[in-house]
C-alpha cells in the first residue's frame, strides 16, 4: 500500500469509503508529504494533520451544499481545490464545562500535529482575537487553522451569564487515551498507524458543538450583543468556513456572480495588498432550541460557508504570503451574521 493509499484508508476510517474517494478526487494532496514517513509502524505528524484536514473539509461541504457544488464544478474543469485554511470560533471563558477555555481546546491537539501559533490578529470590533496556526513541516501546503476567541468579559453581565448557561455543560471529546497519543506526537513527531486510527475520530469530533441545546431566550440575548457568540451557541466549534486558494479571485467572483450564487458584495484586500478574500454567504440551517415553556422548537439560523482566497508572493522573502489580515477577517465574519446582519 502506498503512502497516499494509506492516507485515504485513514480518512475512510472516519468518514467512510465513498466520502474518502470523493475527497481524493476533489482536493489536492500536497506532494511534499512524500518526504515524511507513513507506514504501519510510523505515521509522521504531517500525514495525520493532512488526514484531519481532509476529514474536516468533507464535513464542511456536507454542511454547505453549495460548497460541494462549487468543488465538483472545479473538478469538471480539471482542477482540484487547494485547501488554504479552515476557521473555528471558541469562547475565552472559565465556565466552559469539561472543555479547556478558548483556543486552548484546540492548541492541545493542533500543536502535536505540527501547527504553531504564528501570529495574533486583534478583531477589536467583534471583541474577539484571532490566532493563525500554521503547520511547520509544510507551511505553504497543509491548510492553516484560523482560531478565534470571543471574550465574554468585554460584554454585559447578562451576556456573560447567558454564555455560562450555554457552554457551561461542554464535554471534552478527548479521553486519556487520546491525550496520551497526542503526547507521543508532541515528543516524537510520530505515532503508529493503530494510534493514528484511534486518535483521528476524536480529533474530528472536537470540531463540533460540545454543549447542549440552547434556550431561545439565551440565543436572542446573545445575538443582541454578538452575532458571533449566537453562532457559537448553535454551531459550537464547527468549521465556520473553509477556503479554496485560487489563482485569480476576480475571475472566480465573476463566474460565481454570473451563476447567481449568494456571494459577498465585495472583495476584502489586506493592508499589504497581497491577500484578497471573498466568500459565499452562510447557508441557513434548522437548529433545535428550548422555548420559554421548556418545549423543543426549531429555528432557522446561519450556518457555515465557503471562502475564496488569492495569495501573492511577499517580495521580502520571495515566498507566498501566508498571513491573514484583521480587517479581512472581520469583513468575512459578517457572512454568518444572518438576515439581520
Amino acid at each position: 500500500m502506498s503512502a497516499n493509499e494509506r492516507l485515504f484508508a485513514l480518512v475512510a476510517s472516519v468518514i467512510g469509503e465513498p466520502a474518502a474517494r470523493w475527497v481524493e478526487t476533489h482536493v489536492e494532496v500536497p506532494a511534499g508529504l512524500s518526504a515524511f514517513p507513513f507506514s504501519e509502524t510510523v505515521v509522521h505528524r504531517a500525514w495525520l494533520a493532512e488526514a484531519l484536514n481532509l476529514c474536516l473539509f468533507h464535513k464542511l461541504v456536507e454542511a454547505v451544499p453549495i460548497g460541494r457544488t462549487y468543488v465538483e464544478e472545479q473538478r469538471t474543469k480539471g482542477r482540484q481545490v487547494v485547501f488554504d485554511h479552515g476557521a473555528i470560533r471558541t469562547v475565552d471563558w472559565p465556565d466552559n464545562g469539561a472543555l479547556p477555555r478558548g483556543r486552548q481546546a484546540f492548541a492541545r491537539l493542533l500543536e502535536p500535529l505540527g501547527f504553531a501559533d504564528v501570529r495574533t490578529y486583534p478583531l477589536t470590533r467583534l471583541k474577539m482575537t484571532g490566532y493563525a496556526y500554521r503547520q511547520m513541516d509544510l507551511p505553504e501546503d497543509i491548510a492553516q487553522f484560523f482560531v478565534s476567541e470571543l471574550h465574554p468579559g468585554r460584554f454585559s453581565e447578562g451576556f456573560q451569564l447567558a454564555v455560562s448557561r450555554v457552554v457551561g455543560d461542554s464535554r471534552d471529546p478527548l479521553d486519556a487515551s487520546h491525550k496520551a497519543i497526542l503526547d507521543t506526537l508532541w515528543r516524537q513527531r510520530r505515532c503508529n498507524f493503530a494510534e493514528a486510527r484511534h486518535l483521528l475520530p476524536a480529533l474530528y469530533r472536537a470540531f463540533d458543538r460540545q454543549h447542549g441545546v440552547v434556550r431561545e431566550q439565551d440565543y436572542d440575548l446573545l445575538r443582541e450583543e454578538s452575532v458571533e457568540m449566537a453562532w457559537i451557541s448553535t454551531e459550537g466549534n464547527m468549521f465556520n468556513h473553509l477556503t479554496d486558494r485560487v489563482a485569480d479571485l476576480q475571475a472566480v467572483v465573476d463566474e460565481q456572480n454570473a451563476k447567481g450564487r449568494p456571494m459577498k458584495a465585495s472583495i476584502e484586500v489586506s493592508a499589504s495588498g497581497r491577500v484578497m478574500q471573498t466568500a459565499y454567504r452562510a447557508v441557513q440551517v434548522q437548529r433545535d432550541f428550548v422555548d420559554v415553556g421548556g418545549r423543543a422548537v426549531q429555528r432557522e439560523v446561519p450556518g457555515s460557508f465557503v471562502e475564496f482566497i488569492q495569495r501573492e508572493i511577499d517580495p521580502d522573502d520571495a515566498r507566498l504570503d501566508l498571513n491573514f489580515d484583521s480587517g479581512n477577517a472581520q469583513g468575512i465574519f459578517k457572512m454568518t451574521a444572518g438576515k439581520q446582519g
